[in-house]
């Protein structure tokens, strides 16, 4: 009886191989062989969830009622908490049952949205570098991304008008993230009301990821793209309780806005899954009921770890301009490693400076030359990371001025 064939699987041949799996493997290996690596890779908050939401996990896990399938949808007093936490956060009238979905996380929102309303040859325009699902989404859903360059926000917006006017083909939707993830670029209210305005003249919908709504320092408040009036008409936003509440691990996500679009992604999870586990929904709607103010403290710590990371640098010699917000630092490769493949630099600081870092190339061709730090480790550790950075550094300045071709690629 003949076997399968070993032909490369449809949709598995258009996934490159995940380049932070270099990385996460040579942490693990250094790990177990003894060595201390702090690990500043993977945006994995460190944090424990408020308590009265791990309490009322545990209350209700103890129901054999919650034992049963849920709704794929999510339970209506979750997707009302939801909806009264825009009203209070940014003055968003959203209607629970229509303009508001629950997800398993902000990846289940963002995937299954687009292979909902995606098909082959449909544009999705979006910043370069970018999460890996904000592009791989769009083509594991038959469509054609279409990376636009983000060296600041203007630049984004520029090209975006630019391919508008000189496109063959009208992108479906404008797919952005602000905070950005991994380049932590800001934007402002006024931004976003001219997206708002751009996609409405062009016919386009507008997916907003904003996973890092609750995380900006110094003051800085992230606008959500449902504040601009008529957004909904065009735009839904995912928002996620992982950042902002430590609740990574329970996988809870939010799609809110345009009716259209929350019934199209409704239909597909209806065929796809029975929601998320209905104690972890019920405790999340206490986190959002009773635990207002864990985002903010959760943000303080982001931030002062931000601080400590930025300083460390500067001390080490390696100039980068603190993020206004979310949860990373993005750092061009200082010299004299600037000609160095970022995967080959995080490599090396694994080796020399015992940090795991994630490499600017896993997050689309525009992101080689930089690295990614996460602000997943305590200010200690941090500080720590920095001692070894500088130590590093200084050993290679002395190299590079005896045998400087040692060091450039």
């Amino acid at each position: 009886m003949p076997l399968p064939s070993n032909e490369e699987f449809y949709r598995i041949q258009k996934l490159p191989p995940y380049v932070f799996a270099v990385i996460n493997d040579m942490r693990d290996k250094a790990r177990a062989a003894g060595i201390d690596i702090v690990d500043m890779g993977m945006g994995n908050p460190d944090g424990p969830s408020p308590e009265p939401v791990v309490e009322k996990m545990v209350e209700e896990v103890r129901n054999p009622l919650n034992h049963r399938y849920s709704v794929s949808r999510g339970i209506a007093p979750l997707r009302e908490a939801i909806v009264e936490r825009y009203a209070q956060q940014y003055g968003v009238a959203l209607d629970a049952d229509s303009e508001a979905i629950v997800t398993i996380g902000a990846k289940d929102a963002l995937a299954h949205l687009l292979f909902a309303i995606i098909g082959p040859g449909d544009v999705v325009v979006s910043p370069n570098p970018a999460y890996p699902i904000h592009q791989y989404g769009v083509i594991m859903a038959e469509g054609e991304a279409c990376m636009l360059p983000m060296p600041d926000a203007g630049a984004f917006l520029d090209g975006l008008k630019k391919l508008y006017r000189t496109a063959a083909r009208t992108p479906k939707v404008i797919l952005i993230s602000f905070p950005h993830n991994p380049t932590t670029v800001c934007v402002d209210f006024d931004f976003m009301r001219e997206i708002v305005e751009l996609a409405r003249q062009y016919g386009s919908y507008i997916v907003h990821d904003f996973a890092y709504a609750e995380l900006g320092f110094d003051g800085y408040r992230p606008p959500s793209i449902l504040q601009v009036p008529g957004a909904s008409e065009i735009a839904v936003e995912i928002y996620s309780m992982t950042k902002s509440y430590n609740m990574a691990g329970w996988r809870v996500g939010f799609c809110l806005g345009n009716r259209r679009l929350i019934a199209a992604l409704a239909r597909i999870k209806s065929y796809l899954d029975y929601g998320v586990f209905q104690p972890i929904q019920l405790a999340a709607v206490t986190a959002l009921r009773e635990c207002g103010d864990a985002p903010a403290r959760i943000c303080q710590v982001y931030q002062a770890r931000r601080d400590v990371l930025i300083e460390g640098l500067r001390r080490a010699g390696w100039r980068v301009p603190p993020p206004k917000a979310s949860m990373f630092t993005w750092a061009r490769i200082p010299e004299p490693f600037s000609g160095m493949p970022s995967l080959e630099f995080a490599k090396l600081l694994m080796k020399e400076a015992r940090l795991a870092v994630s490499p600017g190339i896993g997050f689309g061709p525009l992101g080689e030359g930089f690295v990614r730090f996460s602000l997943i480790e305590n200010d200690e550790r941090v500080g720590q990371a920095m001692d070894r950075v500088a130590e590093f550094l200084k050993s290679r300045e002395a190299l590079a001025a005896a045998r400087p071709e040692t060091v450039r690629v």
